[in-house]
């Protein structure tokens, strides 16, 4: 394994167990017992008081309605999954693990007792990353027997360097708590490990402490909890951690005209929304608050972007091999994007090419939600293989644009009918701006302003999700199911 710093670490056992019963740490982490401030660095004064009601009960405008979860009600959970306790020993001693079927709603679990490795970003969202952890997620973590290690980023692009090299067979999951963008980084760190076929099946969880969070409030919505948004929602994707459910979800392949490839969770923006998700970065500190004045701002200076947009529609699929272009970069690390051809080529024959060229904004989205607070797409989740993508031509007035915005909180932006906001389930996409204006935003992430093109891979990762039935299309890879743990 290269040499690599060590990142700051704590090794936690949650689960009562002593170290010499399966908490031992690595080179890269100390064990440290969770009651001792010391050992906490620099969040020593962080909360690790529960919240009323009990041990890590949350503190919730719908508290019952929302969580409905127990103590009793998380062992009954674990029951149904039928896991077998864990050997003694270091984990990384530890005797591989099948994920195990739930017969009551079809979902794959993971075992019980648990070991996560969680990534943090505590300059995230408002900065509270560290302090959320210890008062919202650790006390629930210890109630549903999972030890966890955690890891703080340092700088850009830390969890990826940690994720090409990380011992994936330590852990049953990787949590991800930070915003989308940190989820992007773990994602495309796996892609780019030798083992990246077995590496991208590891599951991963999102813990929302960003400003966006986009991901987590898409996955709550999916369990079917009410739309919330803070510790609120942070405790409802913790709460689903600690019932271990999995579920399949898509990811998005992207390739540009200078050769970059690139794996997206959540979306590619560009336009009127990339702008204010990149440009409101100064704001970071009001949390949500940053997109709702970043609109504002964007609106007064309104812009038209100028491209040449062309998709391939969900319906227009139809079962072929791949190109030959295709066939060609199949030596290419990564799923072979059989719908997509070189972008020096045009477009298949039958793709649909947008006849205008003039946007406000283009949006291709692989769940229902921007934001916590923006259910962009109420059409709900996305079939296999397939997702949302949304324009608005130019032309659209700015008190309309604002209306839309404002009720895509509540997901009735799609009621007004506007005849500029165009709405299409997909499997590709190709859009290439033609003026150098405007900026992508790739799962909140910057990317250069260049001809991009992409198509999305079914059911290729594994999320913790709720206990929802998907689709009869919605149908796991087998080798993913079949597969033992890492």
């Amino acid at each position: 394994m290269p040499e690599r710093a060590a990142p700051r670490a704590w090794s936690e056992d949650l689960a009562g167990r002593s170290p010499a019963q399966g908490a031992a740490p690595d080179s890269a982490s100390a064990l440290s017992s969770p009651s001792d401030p010391a050992a906490a660095g620099d969040d020593a004064d962080a909360s690790t008081a529960p919240a009323p009601g009990g041990e890590g009960e949350p503190l919730s405008r719908h508290r019952d309605a929302l969580l409905g979860s127990t103590d009793k009600e998380l062992k009954a959970g674990a029951a149904a999954t039928g896991s077998s306790p864990t050997a003694p020993g270091p984990p990384w001693q530890r005797e591989p693990r099948v994920e195990v079927m739930n017969p009551a709603c079809g979902a794959w679990s993971l075992p019980r007792p648990c070991r996560v490795l969680v990534l943090l970003n505590p300059r995230g969202g408002k900065g509270k990353a560290l302090q959320l952890f210890r008062s919202h997620v650790q006390p629930l973590l210890a109630r549903a027997d999972v030890s966890f290690t955690l890891m703080l980023t340092e700088h850009r692009n830390h969890a990826r360097e940690l994720v090409r090299v990380e011992e994936l067979g330590r852990w049953d999951a990787l949590v991800v708590m930070s915003g989308d963008g940190l989820m992007h980084e773990v994602v495309n760190g796996l892609m780019e490990r030798p083992d990246w076929e077995t590496a991208i099946h590891k599951p991963l969880c999102s813990l929302p402490a960003g400003s966006g969070n986009a991901l987590a409030a898409s996955l709550n919505h999916y369990a079917g909890y009410e739309q919330v948004t803070n510790e609120d929602l942070l405790t409802n994707c913790t709460l689903l951690l600690c019932r271990r459910l999995l579920a399949p979800m898509n990811l998005l392949s992207l390739q540009t005209a200078s050769g970059l490839r690139l794996f997206s969770v959540l979306s590619l923006a560009w336009g009127f929304i990339a702008d204010v998700d990149l440009e409101s970065e100064r704001f970071r500190r009001l949390g949500e608050m940053r997109f709702t004045l970043g609109t504002f701002l964007r609106l007064a200076a309104l812009r038209v972007y100028k491209g040449t947009l062309a998709y391939l529609p969900a319906e227009q699929v139809v079962s072929q091999g791949p190109a030959p272009a295709a066939v060609e970069r199949q030596n290419q690390q990564g799923p072979t994007d059989a719908h997509l051809v070189p972008l020096q080529e045009p477009v298949p024959p039958h793709w649909t090419v947008v006849p205008e060229q003039d946007f406000v904004l283009v949006l291709a989205l692989l769940h229902t939600h921007l934001s916590s607070e923006m259910f962009a797409a109420p059409m709900g989740r996305c079939p296999a293989g397939t997702m949302h993508l949304f324009y608005v031509r130019a032309g659209v007035s700015r008190a309309m644009l604002l209306r839309l915005f404002l009720a895509m909180e509540k997901g009735r932006h799609m009621d007004y009918d506007c005849p500029y906001l165009v709405y299409v389930p997909v499997v590709a996409f190709r859009l290439e701006p033609k003026d150098g204006k405007g900026v992508f935003a790739v799962d909140g992430e910057l990317m250069v302003s260049e001809a991009v093109q992409g198509q999305v891979h079914p059911d290729y990762i594994w999320m913790v999700s709720g206990c929802v039935k998907p689709p009869p299309s919605q149908k796991p890879q087998q080798r993913a199911l079949q597969r033992e743990h890492l």
